[in-house]
């Protein structure tokens, strides 16, 4: 759990009189400030800005939420798995923000009642944070650089938020343009400022590789780098390539690991660069899973993030069509007996066009369930389109599932839009979190899962669609019948066969599950040590499978080249703090353990850190953070 730490008043205090000379001799104090903190300062003054305004910018300037959203809608998409986990890991105390590229906040997260009332109310939806706008602030100032920046207590420009830190990361799309930033924003000074921004790089990765898939629906999206323990991680490249073998598009560290500027790669065939001819490598990149090329600047590790199920328009040896093999759902149940029977009445139920209803816990694995559900039908190869209700506004849900023609509101796309119940067509729609959709939408969806026909809002005409249901939420959709926040016919209409999910804490197979994520993150050779897995084999998991990816996944990053065991010492104190105080039982025998063999080898060698830690087979930095650790 994070520790609050105090502001320094002294800290504040010399900012204060920073500012004092700054707005009396309108120049910046030399010295004073961090080098790229002076060099905002300046570019703050030079937007005429006022240091000691005392008071929140007014709220009545806000873009209007409508009109916002639907023209950020990508971004939004690709960010929200990501806020939602940082809200789980960082917003008891501080708040995580999604801003576009003009540093307007689209979201906000985690404690914002807190944060409103000690002197943030303008941290809203709708609002502006550009360093022109607002001064030196890790929002505003990380798109004006380009870079991950952090603004600890004292530096910002304006004195009213000198009791605020804040560590922002830029959001490049697949052009290289930025596209916005992810930003937390806390009280005090910065906490554990490199985990914060390992953390939210991590996250700002994982919404770039969305973003890759999500401007390029029907081409080829891979990840690459030259080692391979770096796959899955912030330092691996990514690029697009076209059906015909063109580069379409690259990320900023793809450039760098192929050597040369984005403009001199886009358009280029990709055998120049990855030594092997179009067709040759698209057919074997539309295979999927993870691989290894030759190319001029030695080996490159791959994985396929994204490929059409459609063959290549170029020549390629002609293959017999195979169906995919159907997933082992009662791998899925590890070992779990009623859960098996549960799931098998589920693909019975798809088979017989009866709906699927998922319950469980937020990151339990539904849609990971969903989909092999729909990959063990006869849809298997057909669409499968998931929409999350709960991640949707209100006000766009409806113009997402049921799509709308051109001009049938303002701010609407040119061309109109195709809805997901359309896309859905032949395959299999999954609902996540229906507990969460308006009353008024259930109605509308209701018809349509009785007469299976959908209207596009601004269109009169009706069209046909053939779809799989699966539906899926965390709430006891009973109870919220009674309450009357869910029709109870719609309840009837999607509660064909039911499947509980059990949380991760429920489950016997902690360890073959972690195997298996291990594996899925692109390092089936790695193992978690004793320590390690006794530690999170006791850990309650209010996040569930998701959030024990994401542990697995920054334990990952952290490693050396060549480590294939993942021990304590490749996670941060925070998340370590974090495991050992949210232990499903009172077990602290593993840290006593560990620091009483720590105190031992120190006695042994008479308090020579080094010596102590080569006995341990520990680095001396690992050994003083350990101690750290133990002693908190």
């Amino acid at each position: 759990m994070t520790t609050t730490r105090t502001i320094s008043s002294d800290t504040l205090q010399e900012a204060h009189r920073a500012r004092e000379t700054l707005q009396r001799e309108g120049e910046v104090p030399a010295g004073v400030l961090r080098e790229e903190i002076d060099a905002s300062w300046r570019r703050s003054l030079g937007h005429g800005l006022n240091c000691n305004r005392g008071t929140e910018e007014a709220l009545d300037n806000r873009i209007a939420p409508d009109a916002l959203l639907a023209n950020n809608r990508v971004l939004l998409d690709a960010a929200t798995p990501e806020l939602d986990y940082l809200q789980q890991r960082q917003g008891h105390d501080g708040v995580i923000i999604l801003a576009n590229g003009d540093a307007t906040i689209l979201s906000v997260e985690g404690a914002r009642e807190r944060m409103r009332n000690i002197g943030l109310a303008d941290v809203t939806q709708g609002t502006c944070w550009s360093e022109a706008a607002r001064g030196t602030n890790a929002l505003g100032t990380a798109l004006v650089e380009g870079r991950p920046t952090q603004i600890d207590c004292g530096e910002h420009y304006l004195d009213r938020l000198s009791r605020f830190s804040c560590t922002s990361v830029p959001i490049q799309g697949p052009q290289g343009t930025l596209l916005g930033v992810l930003d937390m924003t806390r009280e005090g000074p910065l906490s554990g400022p490199r985990e914060s921004l390992s953390l939210l790089s991590l996250a700002v990765f994982h919404i770039e590789a969305r973003l890759f898939g999500a401007s390029y629906p029907g081409q080829i999206v891979l990840a690459f780098h030259s080692r391979r323990q770096y796959l899955d991680s912030p330092w691996q490249g990514l690029l697009a390539l076209s059906l015909e073998g063109r580069i379409l598009a690259l990320s900023t560290p793809a450039c760098q690991l192929l050597g040369a500027a984005r403009e001199q790669l886009v358009g280029r065939r990709c055998e120049d660069l990855l030594g092997s001819r179009g067709e040759q490598l698209l057919a074997r990149l539309q295979q999927g899973a993870v691989g290894s090329l030759q190319t001029a600047k030695g080996e490159l590790f791959y994985k396929v993030l994204q490929a059409p199920l459609r063959a290549p328009a170029v020549s390629v040896p002609a293959r017999p069509v195979v169906k995919p093999a159907a997933p082992d759902l009662e791998a899925l149940a590890g070992g779990n007996a009623r859960y098996a029977r549960a799931l098998r009445m589920a693909r019975q139920g798809l088979l017989n066009d009866l709906p699927v209803l998922l319950l469980g816990e937020t990151g339990s694995g539904k849609e990971v369930v969903a989909r092999n559900l729909h990959l063990s039908s006869a849809r298997a190869d057909k669409p499968f389109v998931a929409v999350n209700c709960a991640a949707i506004p209100e006000g766009l849900i409806e113009s997402e599932l049921f799509g709308y023609r051109e001009g049938a509101f303002t701010g609407s796309r040119r061309g109109g839009m195709i809805g997901r119940l359309q896309q859905a067509h032949g395959g299999t729609l999954f609902l996540d979190e229906i507990g969460d959709m308006p009353l008024a939408l259930q109605a509308r969806l209701l018809r349509v899962l009785q007469e299976r026909k959908v209207a596009p809002l601004g269109a009169g005409e009706e069209q046909d669609i053939d779809i799989a249901l699966i539906c899926a939420t965390h709430r006891d959709l009973k109870r919220q019948v009674e309450e009357k926040l869910f029709r109870e016919d719609l309840y009837y209409r999607v509660n064909g066969i039911s499947v509980r999910l059990p949380a991760l804490r429920e489950r016997d197979d902690f360890r073959e599950l972690a195997a298996s994520l291990l594996a899925k993150l692109g390092a089936p050779g790695v193992k978690l040590g004793e320590e390690l897995a006794g530690l999170l084999a006791e850990y309650h998991w209010p996040g569930n499978i998701r959030q024990l990816e994401m542990v697995l996944r920054t334990a990952l990053a952290m490693r050396e080249e060549g480590e294939t065991c993942l021990g304590l010492e490749h996670l941060p104190d925070s998340t370590l703090d974090e495991l050992s105080a949210g232990e499903r039982q009172p077990c602290g025998s593993i840290r006593e353990t560990e620091l009483e063999l720590i105190r031992q080898s120190l006695d042994r060698h008479q308090g020579n850190v080094s010596a102590a830690a080569d006995a341990l087979g520990i680095s001396r930095a690992t050994l003083y953070r350990k101690l750290k650790q133990l002693r908190a």
